[in-house]
């Protein structure tokens, strides 16, 4: 019986370790409950995006306010043309708010980041952010000293 009772106490704790585990993993990767019933959708185009992904958060002053839906190239600019979900209850970006690529910790995780305009209109269901900018890319800064470092 003692035995019994060490293995269903093994098996809870396994158990509760493994939804720990679970649990950790979604709030990790960015994945949320909310079914996007109550939101609307933004675009922004980038000339490099630099590794941000679709799911990515998109935040304001550290907020999360939505997240990146699709990412693709707009024929018309040859630029990346990013397109984003925003929750329904921020219904105050304005017409002239910016956007940015933004790395979040030590391991790189990309993210867009909004900051407010000043702007009267707000920003409706299929709008454009027009000010945005694009991804800082350490290959390019390298290049950049390098080649400056030659040349002088």
């Amino acid at each position: 019986m003692r035995i019994r009772t060490l293995e269903i106490g093994v098996g809870a704790f396994i158990l509760t370790g493994f939804l720990a585990l679970v649990f950790l993993i979604i709030n990790v990767s960015g994945l949320r409950a909310s079914t996007g019933e109550h939101s609307y959708t933004i675009y922004a185009r980038f000339e490099n995006v630099g590794g941000l992904t679709v799911r990515s958060k998109v935040s304001m002053s550290g907020v999360v306010i939505g997240q990146v839906t699709a990412i693709r190239i707009d024929p018309d600019y040859l630029q990346a043309k990013i397109e984003m979900k925003i929750d329904g209850d921020v219904d105050y970006l304005t017409t002239d708010s910016s956007a940015a690529i933004l790395t979040a910790g030590l391991l790189g995780e990309k993210y867009v980041g909004i900051i407010p305009g000043a702007d009267e209109t707000m920003l409706a269901n299929g709008d454009l952010i027009a000010d945005t900018q694009s991804a800082l890319v350490l290959e390019e800064l390298i290049g950049k000293f390098l080649f400056n470092k030659v040349s002088e």
